[in-house]
This record gives C-alpha cells, structure tokens and sequence, in this order.
C-alpha cells in the first residue's frame, strides 16, 4: 500500500461565506483548503501548530481584527512570518494593496476572482515558500557540517598541544566530559538554567577543549620544566591565556559560522585562570566579572590537574582533590559552583576511574 503525499494547507480568510466558497471551489483540486470566518479564528489557526497553514489567504474588511491587524501579529511571530500572506482585495483597491506589500504581504488577489489567476498566484507562492524552505534546510545543514569541521580542527589543535606538553591527550577529553557534567548539573539550578540556555550550553562544553591552546605559543624550557617554575618563567606561563585568545579571535575573523562556540572558545581560553577574589590573571576579574564558562572552567581544569600525574607533579587521591577546591571557595572559586561541583563529585571520580590511555 503506497504512502500518500502530503498536500500543502491554504487557509482562507473571508468574513464572507461566498468568497471563501468560490475560493475552495478553485483551489481544493490541489490543496487541502481551511476556513476562517474572522480575524481572531484566522489567528488562532496560524499561530496553532496543528491547524497552521502553509499559505494564508487574507480579505481586509472584517468585522474584529482586520487584515492589516491580522497579518501585524503573524509578522510578529518567528514561525509564523515564514507563511506566505495573500490579501483579497477590490478591483480598485490599489492603495490598500500597496500598504499590504509593505507590511508584510507577498501578494493580492483581486475580487471578483478569475479561477486561473488566483489559482496562478497560490501555485507560484507554494512553490516559492518550498524552494526557501529547502534553501533554508541546505544552507542549515552546510553550515552545521562546516561547523563540525571547525571544532575537529581546534580540537586537533588542542590535541597537538597536550602531546607538545607530554601529556597522552586524555586531559582534552577529560575536561570535555568533567564540563558535561557540571553543565547538566547546572541546568537543573534555576539561577543558571536560563543564563545556560540563551548562551546555547552544549557550546561551552564543546569549547572547554580549547582552554590550553595557547601554549603552542610557550617555549617548551618552560613549558616541560619538571621542578619549580622562577617567578620570570610563570609570567611566561601565564600568557598562554592572552595568546589562546588571540588564537580564537583570528580564527572567529574568517569563521562567523558560530558566533556563540567562538565567543565561549575565546573567554575559557582567556578567563580560566581568573580567580573570584580579583587575585587571577591576565586581567584580574573578580567574581561575577569573569564568564560563567570560565569559572566552570576553572574548576573542572585545576581538578583534573590535581588528580593526573603531570610532568612536574604526582596526581593526589580524589577525596584530597575535593577538598583543595572546596577550601577555594569564595576566594579562588565561584561558591555556588563549588557546590554543585562537590554534589557532582561521585560522577568526577567515577570519570577519571574510567578513563585510561586508549579509552575514549
């Protein structure tokens, strides 16, 4: 048994019985046809997700809401002001046609109806609207595989820079999977949900891999000395957070494909090293100053340091871990956020359990 094609929805709008009679008569060869009486009825099916239509067609004069009031709250709504906007007009209602142009309207079609005009014009507005919506479709989906493209290259920048420091790479991978989980817990938190959401959140865990990337710009005497680093040697150290930055902003100079991971990529790079008090660097931000991607940040990478052996240190026990970064509440740390790390802290350690050289 064949699948039956969807057939494209026209809603009329006509407080006028006959219009939208001789309307359906025309055009419910091709099209499923829906009806509305008034402005307020035409509005609710728009706006509806069921019932909305993939093509409205709109007379001006009705008693409530009129045309032009109609098509201002469709032009208001994101989803909604994709959907082609026909007016009925009178023969000689140039004037009123010209303001609908403006306001929004693709076209008119003029009473009485001639059946292969209007049939015409609907014809040709569906096949536009299709064509935009592929259109919209591809350019989407160019886009997201551009985007993947970029964050594989940063990442295997990161990559490299791990194995230039002696380490097996794992700490990339780590930090991805220790942000995930501050994040998902963070969303569950009212004072961060909403913060989270409208700075897209699953880009600051994509872009937590990046938070080092600035040390292919420090010289490896430094960089790989095993003892204690001369007061000289750690200001070297501290501009890899200015140099990752300026990694990610001539980068974000020619890939505007993702404003939002780059900005995230830009501010961990620049901010992880940062601390509560004002005491951090680069630029000695204080508390609520420094970007909550960088404060996350900061806790998930001095707890995977202080768990994994380093080339300049032993790794310590979990336990001894959690309680470093509580001590650094309110000083080094954001206070709220070492709480959350704390409630998490069973998933940290069964994290770093599991990962070993040549697991993922």
């Amino acid at each position: 048994m064949g699948t039956e094609l969807m057939r494209d929805r026209v809603l009329i709008v006509d407080d006028i019985e006959i219009n939208r009679l001789i309307l359906r008569e025309i055009l419910s060869t091709d099209y499923d046809i829906v009806e509305a009486e008034d402005g307020d009825e035409a509005v609710e099916m728009v706006l509806g997700g069921e019932t909305r239509p993939d093509i409205v067609l709109l007379d001006i004069m009705m008693p409530g809401l009129n045309g032009f009031e109609v098509l201002e709250i469709i032009m208001k709504d994101p989803v909604a002001q994709k959907i082609p906007v026909l007016f009925i007009t009178a023969a000689d209602a140039s004037t009123t046609e010209s303001r609908g142009l403006k306001e929004g309207a693709v076209d008119y079609i003029s009473k009485p109806f001639v059946a292969d005009v209007v049939k015409a014009r609907v014809d040709n507005h569906i096949q536009l609207m299709h064509y935009r919506n592929d259109l919209e479709r591809l350019v989407e989906k160019k886009t997201s595989d551009l985007m993947k493209t970029h964050e594989q290259m940063l990442e295997t920048m990161a990559n490299i820079i791990e194995y230039r420091s002696l380490e097996s790479g794992l700490h990339i991978k780590r930090t991805r999977q220790l942000a995930k989980i501050m994040i998902d817990a963070m969303l569950l938190d009212p004072e961060y949900h909403r913060e989270l959401i409208d700075t897209q959140y699953d880009s600051i865990v994509k872009a937590s891999v990046m938070h080092d990337i600035g040390k292919v710009g420090i010289p490896d005497d430094v960089l790989l000395k095993p003892g204690k680093l001369t007061p000289e040697e750690f200001d070297v150290i501290k501009t890899h957070t200015t140099i990752g930055s300026n990694v990610i902003m001539d980068i974000s100079s020619s890939l505007t494909d993702d404003a939002m991971y780059l900005k995230h990529c830009a501010d961990i790079c620049l901010y992880h090293h940062e601390r509560w008090d004002g005491t951090g660097y680069p630029q000695g931000l204080k508390g609520y100053e420094i970007p909550l991607s960088a404060r996350v940040l900061s806790i998930v990478d001095v707890y995977d340091a202080l768990v994994t052996e380093r080339c300049y240190k032993k790794a310590i026990p979990h336990e001894e871990a959690l309680k470093i970064i509580e001590e650094g509440a309110g000083t080094q740390f954001d206070p709220k956020l070492v709480g959350i790390f704390l409630e998490q802290g069973d998933k940290f350690k069964d994290l770093e359990l599991n990962f070993s050289d040549g697991e993922i």
